[in-house]
Formats: C-alpha cells, sequence, structure tokens
C-alpha cells in the first residue's frame, strides 16, 4: 500500500497550533522574568497598593491577615498582578502578533501602534482607579462606619476588592480600542454604534453598579470615563478604518 499523503489543511491546523504554544511560552516567560526580579520587595509591593487604604483608616489602625499563609501568599499574587502589569505589552505582541499572518501589509504596519495603545489604556485605567477612585471609595465607606466599629480589613479580601477594581478600570479604559477594532472588522457601523449611544450609557451606569462600592461617586468615575472613552471610539474608528483601507495594489497575507 503507498504511504498515506499529509493533509495540507491538518498540517497548517498543528503549524498554528505550534505557533500559538510559542507565542503563550514567551508572554508567559516574560511575566516569570519581571516576576522573579520583584519578588525582593513583594512586602514593599504590596504596602504600596495597600496604601490608599490606609491613609483613609483611623489613625493607629492597620490590616489583618487571618490564614496561616495569607501574609506571604497575597504579597506574592500582589507582585505577580504588577508583573502582568509591566510585561503587557510583550503578552498584547505575542497576540497581534499570532494574527498577523493573516493580515495584509497595510494592516501590519498598525499592530505596533494598536498594541503600544492598548497597553497603555489598561494601565491608565489601573493607575486612574488606584490614584483616584480608592481615596474617593475609602475614604467613603471609613466616614459611613460606626463609631463602635473598629475598621480592620483583611488583605484577601482588599486584594480580591482591588483585582476586581483593577479590572474593571482596565477594561472600561479599552473601550476605544473595543470599538475601533468591531467598526474595522466590519462588525458594526459608526452610525449603528451612535444610534445606540443611549443603551450604552444605560449600560454603563448598569455595570458600574454592578461592579463598584454602593455609593454614587465611585459608580459615577467608572459609568463617565466608560461614556467619554465610547465617544472617543466614535471618533477615531472612521480615521482608523480609513487608514486601514486595502490599496489597489496588495499583497495577499501569508
Amino acid at each position: 500500500m503507498s504511504q498515506e499523503q499529509s493533509n495540507p489543511a491538518e498540517d497548517s491546523f498543528i503549524s498554528h497550533l505550534v505557533e500559538l504554544r510559542n507565542r503563550v511560552m514567551k508572554a508567559s516567560g516574560a511575566i516569570v522574568v519581571v516576576f522573579l526580579c520583584l519578588m525582593p520587595w513583594a512586602g514593599k509591593i504590596y504596602d504600596w497598593m495597600a496604601m490608599p487604604m490606609m491613609v483613609a483608616l483611623p489613625p493607629g489602625s492597620h490590616m489583618i491577615a487571618t490564614g496561616v499563609i495569607t501574609p506571604f501568599l497575597i504579597p506574592v499574587k500582589v507582585t505577580l498582578l504588577v508583573a502582568f502589569l509591566i510585561a503587557l505589552p510583550v503578552v498584547l505582541y505575542q497576540a497581534w502578533a499570532f494574527i498577523a499572518p493573516g493580515l495584509y501589509a497595510h494592516e501590519k504596519r498598525l499592530i505596533a501602534p494598536l498594541v503600544v495603545s492598548s497597553s497603555l489604556l489598561f494601565v491608565a485605567g489601573v493607575a486612574f482607579c488606584y490614584f483616584l477612585v480608592f481615596g474617593v471609595v475609602f475614604k467613603f465607606v471609613n466616614n459611613f462606619a460606626p463609631q463602635s466599629v473598629a475598621v480592620a480589613p483583611d488583605i484577601e479580601s482588599y486584594f480580591s476588592f482591588v483585582m476586581t477594581m483593577f479590572i474593571a478600570f482596565g477594561v472600561t479604559f479599552e473601550v476605544p480600542i473595543i470599538v475601533i477594532v468591531l467598526v474595522r472588522m466590519g462588525l458594526v457601523s459608526v452610525e449603528k454604534l451612535r444610534a445606540i449611544r443611549p443603551y450604552v450609557v444605560v449600560g454603563a451606569f448598569v455595570i458600574a453598579a454592578v461592579v463598584t462600592p454602593p455609593d454614587v461617586m465611585s459608580q459615577l468615575l467608572l459609568a463617565i470615563p466608560l461614556c467619554i472613552l465610547y465617544e472617543i471610539g466614535l471618533l477615531i474608528a472612521p480615521l482608523f478604518s480609513k487608514l486601514t483601507q486595502a490599496p489597489e495594489h496588495d499583497e495577499v497575507p501569508e
């Protein structure tokens, strides 16, 4: 019997899986390298993250740890989060590089701006949350607490809250990129996005009410930037689509 010939489609699928594995390993490697470099300062990194809460607490108050290994585990998790943020450009670049072979030449030239803008916007969302929102939220919560209650937050609960808020604001600041990509891929038009603007505004306040603590100020601090960034996306999307239109003679993706 003649040897069975390999299936080109199957070979292509396997090669894509290998490429995906390599990209994931490179992105993970970047995070691990940064994480290992930061580990000696894990305690100080947690103190930095806890600073907004400590400033809002009454003088002499401290956070507590109820678990046996929590004082070690939580600073490690915080350090891993910081390592991810620092390595985010590498992670996003590996993601874009994976899809680059399926893009035209004029589209490939825009990968770098998208990677840079996505990284900066996510970090900007985290910074906005840390420097502005936390100060407002923690001050409100601690001022609202009865005098008979000694406020001593558990570090594990605090870390979980901070993670939720960082992700919420980081993703919120990615709204312009999401709008631009949706329009460029032809999934929805700018006119349609403008038409559903009232629903987006309502949705922004619903998301803010679910994600943030139950005070009006913190909800506004999430909902208002989301609406503003949505409008920015609507302004940039037509320009981006025009810049990425295929020229009359463009090479076929590899």
